[in-house]
């Protein structure tokens, strides 16, 4: 067991949206994104089954497809394949958990 305070180890960066690797096993992985207002995680995809949750821990934005954007504020979570195209953008500064399984 372990406890991790994501906003004791990962804080904004202005240049770039920052990183943070929370958990990595054989079964998940558990990445903390923080995203200043502007910043974006582009759509991507990966070639592997598996799915993706995207939580928005704090603040204001969308989450990206192909299909155009859903809006994505404190609360709402994101659930889909992998495979399938996603991204996010943050229109205020964001704090978002997102979890892989199996992790890539």
């Amino acid at each position: 067991m372990k406890k991790i305070n994501l906003y004791d180890e990962n804080d904004f960066n202005d240049l770039h949206m920052s990183r943070f690797l929370v958990h990595d096993s054989p079964y998940f992985k558990i990445l903390n994104f923080n995203f200043k207002g502007g910043q974006e995680l582009p759509i991507h995809s990966h070639d592997i089954e598996g799915q993706v949750s995207i939580v928005i821990l704090e603040g204001v934005g969308e989450f990206l497809s192909e299909d155009g954007t859903l809006p994505a504020k404190a609360g709402d979570v994101l659930v889909s394949d992998i495979s399938e195209p996603h991204g996010i953008k943050a229109r205020t500064d964001m704090r978002v958990l997102a979890t892989i399984a199996p992790p890539i």
